[in-house]
């Protein structure tokens, strides 16, 4: 019998052309299933064939976990102090093994061993496959549609298939058996029954990947490709950068007459390409990201990293583009919040915000208006600038002498720390169950108590915009910081006494207000 094991895995490591080491395997994989079957429970078998006689040895084993650990299974672990009973120096993660009787290939069942041990060689094949594929490191998979499935594509090249979900097609695109693809390797998951590779056509990656090929100079490491945002299908924006002043990035990636460019369009669909300057200046990279829109003006916020963008009105439309399709690509590919205005919208949030810095100079600093507005021309806008900017670039200030210059200083940072004792009060008042609500940040809460939000109810009672302004953030974080907060009103729990816990008066308002509910 063993030595017609030894020939049976000889037999099938020749016809399958895999190593006879993962035949093997299998095989012990097939004689430890039917082991554990025999025994009954989630015990762990081991099955061990001597590569020269065809033995084989069957052990039952025992996985040592930590002992805070606690048993999970007891039929196959072992807390660690018990193990150290049987074996001294046994160490956490290793096993203790016990030799038990084997069963016999003939009490298995020929049929079903042979399942076993074919499933492991088409699982160990499906891997050498894949792992030779991946080994090429190529980005982009060339093949043939297969089938279609539950709406997602299965790609085929050569012996290997590729998953392309719907999701990540490029809209109103029409693929048919047969079809020949280009799609960008997104992911690879070994876990998955069916095709391990993750296919992805309407990805900014795969734009870039597409250009590499069109453009030798890329590979060449002559030009860079730093950036891309998608509407795929649609319009697209790239950021290009030169690494050798002779090369002009723009001009090279269009190609003469466009050929380059339009190779790319031609495999997205018609999807038109911007092809934009990229810029270490981010206000400079904006501005040539939001073309062919004529820029007048930008103000740049580093703490909100966004930008106040003024275009005329001629400008307007095609700045925001159509549906916002320009600004929100811009957007995407320099990595800014971009706020378009005109030069009306730009100087009135200019004044209100002079209006605000003014406000805080003369009542915090106890000046009047003209000193404020001397402050605000020399570009100071907050408390901290004024305390401490080096006091020689205050002195330079024609109206002020150096007895104004300290004493504004110093009414600065009294200002200042009087602020700073203020918030820290206003934090200890704010309620435990708002501290410890996931996604706020120390500052926040700081944020939050300054405007007298002090529990989930009180956040959870605000309106998205409120939040924004109190905070800074953007609308879709403030929206979802309210929805946590939120939560409990509409808990289903049930109160010590078995009645269901009533709603506050927060949550009828919010489910009156909710759209599309009905009671």
């Amino acid at each position: 019998m063993n030595r017609e094991l030894l020939m049976l895995v000889d037999a099938i490591a020749r016809e399958k052309s895999v190593d006879l080491e993962v035949v093997f395997g299998a095989v012990e994989a097939a004689l430890a299933s039917a082991s554990k079957k025999l025994h009954g429970g989630e015990v762990d078998m081991r099955v061990s064939i001597d590569r020269e006689t065809g033995e084989y040895e069957t052990f039952r084993r025992w996985h040592v976990v930590p002992n805070d650990a606690g048993l999970q299974n007891p039929d196959s672990e072992i807390l660690h102090f018990e193990a150290v009973e049987q074996i001294p120096d046994i160490e956490v993660d290793d096993y203790i093994e016990e030799q038990v009787e084997s069963v016999s290939i003939g009490r298995i069942g020929a049929q079903a061993a042979k399942q076993v041990i074919l499933q492991k060689i088409r699982d160990a094949e499906r891997e050498q496959l894949l792992n030779d594929f991946l080994a090429r490191g190529e980005k982009i998979f060339v093949g043939t549609v297969k089938r279609l499935d539950k709406g997602d594509v299965i790609v085929e090249s050569g012996r290997i298939e590729g998953r392309l979900r719907r999701s990540e097609m490029i809209p109103k695109e029409n693929l048919r058996t047969g079809d020949r693809v280009r799609a960008y390797i997104a992911e690879v998951d070994p876990t998955l029954r069916g095709p391990q590779i993750l296919l992805s056509r309407s990805s900014p990656q795969f734009m870039m990947e597409l250009f590499a090929q069109e453009v030798p100079e890329i590979e060449q490491g002559l030009l860079e490709i730093k950036s891309c945002a998608r509407d795929p299908g649609s319009r697209a924006k790239i950021a290009v950068k030169s690494n050798d002043k002779r090369v002009d990035p723009i001009g090279t990636c269009v190609g003469v007459r466009g050929s380059r460019v339009n190779a790319v369009t031609n495999e997205l669909a018609g999807e038109r390409v911007d092809i934009v300057l990229w810029s270490e200046d981010p206000a400079q990279f904006v501005i040539g990201a939001l073309a062919p829109a004529n820029v007048q003006s930008i103000v740049v916020d580093e703490e909100r990293h966004a930008m106040d963008v003024v275009v005329d009105e001629e400008n307007l439309a095609i700045a925001i583009g159509r549906g916002g399709q320009n600004v929100r690509l811009a957007s995407e590919m320099t990595g800014w919040r971009i706020n378009i205005m005109t030069a009306e919208e730009s100087s009135a949030k200019q004044a209100e915000e002079s209006d605000s810095i003014r406000k805080l100079f003369v009542e915090k600093l106890d000046v009047d208006s003209e000193v404020a507005d001397i402050l605000i021309a020399e570009g100071f806008s907050s408390l901290e600038e004024v305390a401490y900017v080096p006091m020689q670039e205050m002195l330079e200030i024609e109206s002020f002498d150096e007895d104004t210059v300290t004493e504004l200083r110093q009414r600065a940072k009294d200002a200042l720390l009087t602020m700073e004792i203020a918030k820290e009060e206003n934090a200890g008042a704010v309620s435990q169950d708002l501290r410890d609500l996931e996604g706020l940040t120390p500052e926040l809460i700081g944020k939050l108590a300054e405007g007298g939000v002090h529990s989930r109810d009180d956040l959870g009672d605000l309106a998205v915009d409120e939040l924004v302004e109190m905070t800074g953030l953007d609308d879709d974080t403030a929206r979802g910081l309210i929805m946590k907060a939120r939560e409990h009103w509409f808990d289903t729990g049930s109160d010590t006494d078995g009645d269901a816990a009533p709603l506050p008066d927060h949550a009828d308002a919010a489910i009156s207000a909710a759209p599309g509910q009905t009671s």
